[in-house]
């Protein structure tokens, strides 16, 4: 399966589409349920105590689903649960039952989000004639005072270990979350690590000699390409030089590596910051915008217009690697020509098509792209 990429597409592996993973830490955690009630809520909301689960979440729900939600407080009928998550800094994060709580704020507020006018319910036969067509300033007292007490049961969860990041979040977010269509794997990290970090890869992903290497003017609505440069800049980590496993899971280190608290400290943004910009800088110059394309096999000199995530992860790496040792002395000369020679060795088709997430696979398509760019090996 094939991802449309505006000028091209994006390569899937099928192993990191079936990549999942468990693990005893991700479920050490206290839940309890609590009743809120909407005046609550709304307060809490306000003050900013309580969290949209994403930076870029739209609200969905039409007029007609809005209003018979606030009818159903009306007549008195149960309201389905929400799940709220403590965050290390003592707020509550939405993780399912965002829609109900916006519902409600803005019909209390006066103005629909969706479209920034007075929020009257429907005026149609589904809405009961004593409510029908009025906004919450035209209900009675005692409708008004219905709907702000109206308590709604919030599940509530905290972390209780690893305390240095919230990888059971990841996991729960991604279980739980019912909002309509399935979440991305960096839709829910931006959900659940908001940050300095993730303030990071969205200024980063504005980079304009990233967006030409990737393929695509416009950001993924998907947030597939943050997760490329997430991946970048955790495959080129010390922990990825030095570790003894013989595999990883992507989307486990993925999550760990933004989920670290030293991703958040000033100097690190600042470091990966500078490296990525670098990286895409001297990689659009010296090496050009097909950079992270593959060749059509048997046809020389063909490119592929698709973008190749482990052509990309063996590049990027190899460049800031190459730069660390070299300096101003890494080689920029004839960098399209020995990238096209690197794509047709054996070795190469391999570590970036087989086992992927193997380590000695990662190694060896860097080392590959060392050795065919830079004339260095991946091990000194």
């Amino acid at each position: 399966m094939m991802l449309e990429n505006e000028q091209g597409e994006i390569e899937e592996i099928k192993e990191e589409l079936e990549d999942s993973y468990s693990n005893d830490d991700l479920y050490n955690i206290n839940s309890w349920g609590a009743d809120l009630s909407f005046r609550e809520l709304i307060s809490m909301y306000e003050e900013e105590e309580l969290l949209k689960p994403e930076l870029q979440r739209k609200y969905v729900w039409d007029k007609s689903e809005a209003s018979r939600f606030v009818e159903s407080i009306l007549l008195g009928l149960p309201v389905p649960s929400i799940f709220l998550a403590n965050t290390k800094d003592e707020k509550k994060l939405i993780i399912d039952g965002y829609q109900r709580i916006m519902t409600v704020f803005d019909y209390v507020s006066g103005v629909w989000t969706k479209d920034g006018k007075i929020f009257k319910l429907s005026n149609t036969e589904k809405i009961n004639e004593r409510w029908r067509g009025k906004a919450f300033g035209e209900l009675e007292k005692a409708d008004q005072r219905r709907i702000r007490s109206t308590t709604i049961h919030a599940i509530v969860f905290e972390q209780r270990s690893p305390a240095d990041n919230d990888t059971s979040l990841y996991q729960v977010f991604e279980r739980i979350n019912t909002g309509g269509r399935a979440l991305m794997p960096q839709e829910i990290r931006n959900c659940v690590n908001q940050g300095h970090f993730n303030d990071l890869l969205f200024d980063l992903n504005k980079n304009q000699y990233w967006r030409i290497l990737f393929g695509k003017e416009v950001e993924d609505s998907r947030m597939r390409d943050m997760e490329f440069i997430l991946r970048f800049l955790a495959l080129d980590t010390e922990f990825i030089h030095s570790t003894e496993a013989s595999t990883i899971s992507l989307k486990k280190y993925l999550n760990e590596f933004m989920g670290n608290e030293n991703s958040q400290s000033h100097e690190t943004i600042i470091n990966r910051r500078d490296k990525f910009n670098f990286v895409m800088d001297f990689i659009h110059m010296h090496i050009g915008e097909n950079a992270f394309y593959n060749i059509v096999s048997g046809e020389e000199f063909k490119i592929r217009k698709r973008f190749y995530p482990t052509i990309f992860d063996a590049i990027c790496p190899a460049v800031s690697i190459a730069y660390q040792r070299l300096g101003n002395e890494i080689p920029k000369d004839n960098l399209e020509i020995k990238r096209i020679a690197m794509l047709k060795d054996p070795d190469f088709r391999k570590y970036t098509s087989e086992g992927t997430m193997q380590l000695a696979h990662i190694h060896g398509r860097i080392d590959k792209a060392l050795n065919y760019l830079f004339g260095i090996k991946y091990e000194e």
